[in-house]
């Protein structure tokens, strides 16, 4: 095909490209674009014609201005580089901004003359956004802090984890003992998942949740006819848990006939469906939890004491949260990753602020609280980092006993940065990469900042302590 029928079809052939595109005078206008471009951009081609490209807010751009030479970009002057390629941030119509790899090239007529330059941009959103998963997954495989799902690594928490893989290897009945959302529900899975019986079924059933007649039900089936609604033969959790371990969580609210039934079902391995008085052999591991003081249960005759026994061979202790307060920059920092994931919102930590509040908020609802807290934080907060003014309401009705020292956010003068580096460093037991998490900025800043102010980090934990 013949050059000038080439040519004729030129706009046809820029609108195919991926990439955006825009010509740009030697006086930094705007002069055209690609449908590309608009794509990316939401400007319009007849909105930027004529405008400086200093609209789109580029960075790299900023850097390459020279307000001291003829031209008015350092691209243009002799001696430079006839392209230039950079990865820059983009604004967009809107006001948000996407990230870019910019390509960048002089334009010359065929004497020589610069005539202005032509720029490509490849949108890298997706692959930030692939980056940001690859470090999430990356981090949760280097991060050792932590058993089979539970997060934490706090003296007290160690202790658990030690705990967990003994009772694992036994076929022992084992209880769990905590507050409401310490997780005893990850507790009792990760023994079924390090123990002797990990191939065979798991059941869990919250006898919390059910009245006495469903509860009895659940358990031990029933056959067709045994009540109202009784339409055909089921089995229950002690039958399909057979050769594996069932987790009855809140065994302090069950029932005491119901109580009677299953200590029978601990002492001779049997039990009968609701409904028939055919003994059926089962071998299950029990897992029981309660967040209840069954002792107290027992002096007001509402839970048996011989079952009491019977359940209480290798009991495990879960913390409260604000008995391992170590943990919750570590706690943070992975559910804030986590939410990061799966909602595609760049969100790197906590101001400073939001820590100390995240640090003396005594957590009623522990780790599920934490949780439903950064889930919170995640829907309303419009920045990189999650302050206090995007925190639930009633973490900030709490007062805080340090609010009087506390570290003000971060700001432009170097005692203020270097203190927040400190603080950081501190919260997070000298791990530079969860400080530098909290402090929104990479690990490779933080490193250079502790050069720059001369930061011992032994003597500052040491005097954290």
């Amino acid at each position: 095909m013949p050059f000038a029928a080439i040519n004729r079809h030129w706009e046809r052939v820029i609108n195919t490209m991926s990439e955006g595109m825009l010509i740009i005078s030697q006086q930094g206008r705007i002069l055209s674009v690609n449908r590309s471009f608009e794509e990316m951009t939401g400007y319009a081609a007849k909105e930027v014609a004529g405008r400086p490209c200093t609209l789109l807010a580029c960075e790299a751009c900023e850097m390459a201005i020279n307000n001291l030479g003829d031209g008015w970009c350092k691209l243009f002057e002799p001696g430079q580089p006839e392209m230039r390629r950079c990865r820059c941030t983009i604004k967009k119509k809107d006001g948000t901004f996407f990230p870019a790899l910019k390509n960048a090239s002089v334009l010359r007529d065929e004497e020589g003359t610069v005539m202005g330059a032509v720029e490509t941009l490849t949108d890298l959103s997706e692959i930030d956004r692939l980056d940001r998963k690859v470090e999430v997954l990356s981090r949760q495989l280097d991060e050792n802090s932590g058993f089979g799902g539970i997060v934490g690594g706090s003296d007290p928490m160690k202790a658990v984890f030690a705990i967990i893989e003994k009772a694992a290897l036994s076929d022992a009945p084992i209880i769990i003992f905590g507050e409401s959302g310490t997780g005893k529900e990850l507790v009792a899975k990760a023994i079924h998942e390090h123990g002797k019986r990990k191939d065979g079924p798991y059941m869990q059933l919250n006898c919390a949740a059910l009245n006495e007649a469903l509860l009895e039900s659940e358990l031990f089936g029933h056959v067709k006819g045994s009540f109202t609604g009784a339409f055909r033969d089921r089995a229950g959790r002690f039958e399909a848990a057979d050769g594996g371990d069932l987790f009855l969580d809140e065994i302090g609210d069950i029932p005491l006939s119901i109580q009677i039934k299953l200590l029978r079902v601990l002492e001779t391995r049997q039990f009968e469906r609701v409904g028939e008085n055919r003994p059926i052999e089962t071998d299950v591991r029990i897992i029981t939890a309660t967040n209840r003081n069954l002792l107290e249960l027992i002096d007001q005759k509402r839970f048996r004491e011989d079952l009491y026994f019977r359940i209480n061979v290798i009991p495990i202790h879960l913390p409260p949260v604000r008995q391992r307060k170590d943990d919750i920059p570590l706690l943070v920092n992975t559910f804030i990753s986590r939410l990061a994931l799966r909602t595609g919102k760049n969100i790197r930590g906590l101001t400073r602020e939001a820590l100390n509040c995240f640090m003396n908020y005594p957590w009623p609802g522990n780790v599920r609280e934490m949780k439903s807290a950064l889930e919170y934080a995640f829907t309303v907060v419009d920045r990189e980092a999650i302050d206090i003014d995007h925190l639930p309401p009633q973490m900030l009705a709490q007062p805080s006993p340090v609010a009087a020292v506390a570290t003000p956010r971060l700001a432009d003068t170097g005692n203020s940065q270097r203190q927040e580096l400190i603080n950081a460093l501190q919260a997070t037991g000298g791990n530079q990469s969860q400080a530098a998490r909290l402090l929104g900025v990479n690990r490779v800043t933080v490193w250079n900042r502790m050069r720059k102010y001369g930061i011992d980090l032994k003597r500052e934990i040491r005097s954290s302590k």
